[in-house]
């Protein structure tokens, strides 16, 4: 809860609920994010949702709270209609049907949105008189029908009220269901008094200013206005070991925190200059930022400051890992499994004879060749490349004759075996990638019923060499 003064006395709610996304744009207007084209300046949609409800005829600071609500909106209309790419719209709701007895329908779009219509908005709002109930659950459910199609839009919601929800609906849990629709929301909440009914309700989906005053009402809403409105820019720094900004070219994701809907994305660049991209971000947002390092790193509740430029660092050193075969040969599964050191989780797939980027730690890599190869506890560090070499398998071929059952084993220096593999029952040529050593395979044909037919070869594999070994 922001406290913008500790007193409290009357109640009013301040609802922002921003419907769309900024253009993402970096120094040279490349970039886009989502459907919005970047460079492309889009077109802020104001839709205010007014509430005429009977408790708004109650005193506040020595008037009415809808004259005085009616008279800081409209104050707030005198400068909209002044800016360009704007364009506003006003529903209102509580102001057809009077209490008793309660109509939970009371909600309607008075002035649609469309060019200079700031002059009905002011004869509408001049006009209505405080009668009814405070749907609020369902106005916010019917908001984004008044939104006209558009590509390039932003779509804001201001909700201006002095109660709590007055029928059955839930303003959090209809709020919850536009952004899983892909309605972007990040909303405001302004409340004058404390009544922690209000903040009970409304803490879900904003913060919490205390505006006792008609002052800090004003001003509380003039603050709500220029986060809205202003154009925020933001720089991710990619910090490497001795944290400076040098790290690049991976892929940044800002996720809305409470959703995790995508918003921007992009290859994350440094200019000439070695400075990152320069983006135009919404303000109104909380993000959780992924970058698409390996393996990823996350910064979680990031929040904007509006109308300046903001610096997000993420710390993520990084190395190089370079796999190759002595030979410099490659085979059919020539790929290497990549795990940080002591843990399960696959965290990367690298091909045999490449380079491939990682944090800076210990990892545990897989070979998937016959038998298994291991390299345990591989330290990766800050700009330099590991190297690891693996030997070069040879390519046995076992030929049977007949299909059969078999087993492959590899046979250890202290004269022991250990197993392999089975071979497949049902083929009579099969061919594998083995280690280089020493190897022994037990067969027999499918239509000798008697043990004693069983054939028994040992044979070496030599590093790159074919060998075919016949069953038969």
């Amino acid at each position: 809860m922001k406290n913008v003064s500790r007193k409290t006395n009357l109640r009013a709610l301040w609802l922002l609920i921003c419907l769309g996304a900024l253009p993402l744009v970096d120094q040279a207007n490349e970039l886009h994010a989502q459907q919005v084209t970047a460079g492309e300046a889009p077109t802020s949609r104001i839709l205010f949702i007014f509430d005429a409800s009977n408790s708004m005829s109650g005193q506040w600071d020595g008037e009415r709270k809808i004259d005085m609500a009616r008279e800081v909106l409209l104050e707030m209309l005198d400068t909209l209609e002044q800016k360009e790419g704007v364009e506003l719209a006003l529903r209102v709701y509580g102001h057809q049907s009077p209490v008793p007895p309660q109509d939970c329908s009371d909600t309607k779009l008075e002035v649609p949105f469309g060019p200079l219509n700031a002059s009905k908005i002011r004869q509408t709002l001049n006009t209505i008189q405080p009668k009814g109930t405070t749907p609020i659950a369902r106005s916010l459910a019917q908001a984004p029908e008044d939104f006209p199609p558009c590509g390039t839009c932003r779509n804001i919601i201001i909700l201006i009220t002095d109660g709590i929800e007055a029928c059955d609906g839930d303003p959090c849990s209809v709020s919850l269901d536009l952004q899983k629709k892909g309605i972007i929301l990040r909303p405001f909440v302004i409340g004058i008094g404390s009544d922690p009914g209000f903040k009970e309700t409304f803490d879900c989906i904003g913060e919490y200013y205390d505006t006792p005053t008609q002052e800090e009402y004003r001003e509380a809403l003039k603050e709500v206005i220029t986060q809205a409105l202003n154009t925020t820019s933001a720089q991710v720094n990619i910090l490497d070991q001795q944290s400076r900004p040098t790290e690049t070219d991976v892929n940044v994701t800002f996720f809305d925190r409470y959703t995790g809907t995508i918003h921007y994305y992009m290859i994350h660049t440094l200019n000439r200059l070695g400075n990152p991209d320069t983006l135009s971000l919404d303000p109104m947002m909380t993000y959780d930022i992924g970058v698409q390092t390996i393996p990823p790193v996350r910064l979680d509740s990031v929040r904007l400051v509006a109308g300046r430029h903001n610096t997000i660092s993420v710390y993520a050193p990084q190395g190089y890992l370079y796999v190759r075969t002595k030979r410099g040969n490659s085979y059919d599964r020539d790929q290497v499994l990549v795990k940080r050191a002591g843990e399960q989780e696959l965290i990367n797939i690298q091909e045999i004879g490449t380079v491939g980027k990682y944090l800076v730690g210990s990892y545990d890599l897989l070979i998937p060749i016959y038998p298994a190869m291991e390299v345990l506890k591989l330290e990766i560090s800050p700009g330099n490349t590991t190297t690891v070499v693996i030997p070069a398998p040879g390519y046995v071929t076992f030929s049977t004759g007949q299909p059969g059952a078999g087993t492959l084993c590899q046979m250890m220096g202290s004269g022991e075996q250990k197993w392999v593999m089975n071979l497949l029952e049902n083929t009579r040529v099969q061919a594998f990638y083995l280690q280089p050593g020493s190897y022994r395979v037990v067969f027999r044909r499918d239509d000798h019923k008697s043990s004693s037919y069983t054939r028994v070869r040992d044979f070496t594999v030599k590093e790159g060499k074919p060998e075919t070994i016949k069953l038969y």
